[in-house]
């Protein structure tokens, strides 16, 4: 009896030792760390000539530095020099190499030139793909099979080093996107501008067939692609510190290009390193473990859990801004003006499988910023704040930072022009069928109707590509209306009635949704790039009901994101859900998702509905050399107009932005442009740790009450125990 009583009393001690429901280890509170979440599941790619997912940018923009970024505070956005001096001005020749003035007109520039000049000193972050011995050999460039051993990660190598930052790292980043190895979906745009960079893909295919000739082509161990070897006609370096391109023609935007992880610099030794035998097969790559300049490098990496970024200890410490917008001096945005950064050690992001543990993460304090690449988690919170006054006054009271702003985004549902029945056609009348019915379909679905259900996914309905606050777009203006899914009915803009989707159907061959050939219902696929969670269930239940208005039965096929990356880029996708966040503030960067020659599965580029119109495309070429002005807006009219009628796209929406901050975040200023925002950010780690153990005191009433419960049962158990020990065989209690 008394081992059971002292068994009760170890599994009552138990009991109140599990209520910690703290998720970070003990300590990690008061240390100088951002915590933050991400979405869904490790990232695919962090190898900068593949990355391009946002997901993946948490991690990409901390780590690298492009020869440009943006200046954090400044609105409207700014390109600064980032490992670049400044931001270079073009020169400009004409079709004999003689200069020409600033303002020639844009037929007689053959050339522009480029000359960005890299800040000397700069170091990589240590690797041990830089290690050397006494003799400057380097220790690990000539592994042989086998000596890898388990190694995992590159912080298992006894040694490490670093050198410093050089142009001629830009120039084999550019020469890089010509690579057969990995994903390249930027060298189709890349290959059209940069001189030579096209005839030098051709050459690296017949280099690499070489070089892989009589080799199992699925075998993961390749032999090291040295782009040294062949020089770039338009990426050279004069100069150690002097990076120079040669742009064929004008063409404006080159220098947002340079502000993306594409131009990041990448040291042929690291490439080299990755190269070595086992190395992909235990996970060892650019992919998983990058190697940059930036503020922070990777230190932990663990599939689809978390993955650990530390302060790079040779980062120089680029100073925090002194300028900014009016109302960043009444914010206090200003108040670090001049101290290098980063301000975190620690950057810890943990992949987050559902919507709800995350926000409960934030509530309790366990998180900073919900996701550090996402600028609509303040919506969610918010739109709570209006539903309820004790929400308010509980969010209001615990500090939560909220901001809403209008940024350059979009969403939107489209349908692949490859699939035979939703796509582009092959004959004419093929093609005019196929092109009513997703006409019909447009109609139907309201986004309208989406906003007011999923307030927390809300925004303004897409009559077109390009959101607001780009030039050239018609968003909120009559000339913008898409006359295919709205009309204007006593002044306002109305969706069609769902009558005008049914006569298009029925147009295109499938009257009450079945083919009039075979009369079988029409069934089309949804493609969805995430896992159907409970609150993602109730969107695409909706985006069901939606087909199910003018009776299209429609299949949701919901994978996780590399898996529906893998499908897209093969093709096999039919209807898809996508979004966009801008990379730079310009209508091109919106109207390329919809450029022929950048489709996803032919060229491997982000046309992921491998949409193609000829004078789209004509249109798009004229519009790159083109500055903010009449003749660009006419352009844009023009392309908006074509893409409206043949509806590649269901437009979508452009959702408000919000971020979420908790009180003890400094210099919060989330935007999509700015993706480098976690070496700005500094932690009051001392008040985190009091709200954490403030909001999540033990209630220990219910404890208590237990308790007494248990040590009645006991009680009582012990006390019958007694009477029957007492007991003699007739039942007679002995005194």
């Amino acid at each position: 009896m008394r081992r059971l009583v002292g068994a009760w009393w170890v599994a009552l001690a138990g009991v109140l030792v599990g209520c910690n429901n703290n998720p970070l280890p003990d300590g990690a509170a008061a240390s100088n760390t951002l915590f933050t979440a991400v979405s869904g599941s490790s990232p695919r790619h962090l190898d900068p000539t593949a990355s391009y997912w946002s997901n993946e940018t948490p991690y990409t923009y901390q780590i690298y530095e492009p020869p440009y970024g943006y200046h954090y505070l400044k609105r409207p956005f700014v390109l600064v020099g980032k490992a670049a001096v400044e931001v270079a001005q073009p020169r400009y020749l004409d079709r004999n190499g003689q200069p020409l003035p600033a303002d020639a007109p844009a037929a007689d520039i053959a050339e522009s030139v480029y000359d960005v000049h890299i800040k000397p000193g700069i170091q990589y972050q240590p690797h041990p793909a830089f290690a050397t011995d006494a003799q400057g050999q380097y220790l690990y460039h000539a592994l042989k099979r086998g000596e890898l051993g388990d190694r995992r990660s590159p912080w298992q190598f006894e040694h490490q080093g670093t050198r410093e930052l050089v142009a001629d790292d830009y120039v084999y980043a550019l020469k890089r996107q010509a690579t057969t190895r990995i994903t390249t979906p930027i060298y189709g745009i890349f290959s059209e501008y940069v001189l030579g960079l096209k005839d030098y893909g051709a050459l690296i295919k017949a280099e690499d067939a070489k070089l892989r000739a009589g080799l199992d082509p699925a075998a993961r161990d390749k032999p090291f692609l040295d782009f040294r070897k062949w020089p770039l006609i338009g990426a050279t370096a004069p100069e150690k510190h002097l990076l120079r391109i040669r742009i064929k023609g004008k063409y404006p935007q080159w220098n947002y290009w340079m502000s993306l992880t594409f131009m990041a610099p990448v040291p042929w030794e690291a490439d080299a390193f990755y190269a070595q035998p086992g190395m992909a097969a235990n996970g060892l790559s650019l992919d998983t473990w990058p190697v940059g300049t930036g503020p922070y490098m990777m230190v932990e990496s663990v599939q689809d859990t978390r993955h650990v970024m530390k302060r790079n200890p040779n980062y120089r410490g680029e100073p925090y801004p002194c300028e900014g917008v009016q109302a960043d001096q009444t914010n206090g945005m200003l108040a670090d003006c001049g101290k290098p950064t980063p301000f975190v050690d620690t950057i810890v992001a943990v992949i987050e499988k559902e919507g709800v543990p995350l926000r409960a993460k934030f509530r309790q304090g366990y998180y900073d910023v919900p996701r550090i690449e996402r600028t609509d988690d303040g919506l969610e919170f918010l739109v709570e704040m209006d539903d309820s006054e004790d929400v308010r006054r509980d969010y209001t009271a615990r500090g939560f930072q909220l901001p809403k702003f209008a940024d350059v985004t979009s969403w939107y549902l489209g349908f692949n022009m490859l699939d035979p029945v939703i796509g582009r056609g092959d004959t004419p009348q093929q093609q005019a069928k196929n092109r009513q019915l997703r006409q019909a379909i447009s109609i139907a679905i309201d986004w309208e109707e989406y906003s007011r259900i999923f307030p927390k996914s809300a925004g303004e309905t897409a009559m077109g590509p390009l959101p607001d606050g780009i030039f050239g777009s018609r968003h909120g203006q009559p000339q913008g209306i898409n006359t295919v899914t709205h009309h204007l009915v006593d002044g306002k803009v109305v969706r069609r009635p769902i009558e005008d989707a049914k006569k298009l159907l029925a147009e295109a061959g499938y009257p009450d949704g079945r083919d009039a050939a075979t009369g079988r219902p029409l069934v089309l696929n949804y493609d969805f790039y995430n896992q159907p969670t409970p609150e993602v269930k109730s969107q695409l239940d909706w985006m069901v009901k939606q087909f199910a208005k003018i009776d299209v039965q429609l299949e949701i096929r919901a994978t996780d994101n590399n898996q529906f990356q893998d499908k897209v880029r093969k093709g096999k996708h039919q209807i898809f859900w996508s979004g966009w966040l801008a990379d730079y503030p310009d209508a091109e960067n919106f109207l390329f998702l919809l450029y022929g020659p950048n489709a996803k599965s032919t060229s491997d580029g982000e046309n992921t509905a491998n949409y193609a119109n000829a004078e789209y495309d004509a249109l798009f070429a004229q519009l790159k050399g083109v500055d903010d002005g009449p003749e660009k807006q006419a352009l844009i009219d023009r392309m908006t107009a074509i893409v409206q009628q043949d509806a590649p796209w269901s437009f979508g929406y452009f959702p408000y932005s919000s971020g979420a901050f908790q009180a003890w975040v400094h210099n919060a200023k989330p935007a999509v442009l700015v993706r480098d925002m976690a070496r700005y950010i500094r932690i009051d780690a001392a008040e985190r740790a009091r709200r954490q153990t403030e909001w999540n005191r033990p209630v220990w009433w219910p404890m208590g009450v237990g308790a007494a419960g248990l040590i009645a049962v006991v009680w009582l158990a012990l006390r019958s125990f007694r009477r029957r020990e007492r007991l003699d065989a007739r039942g007679v209690v002995l005194s």
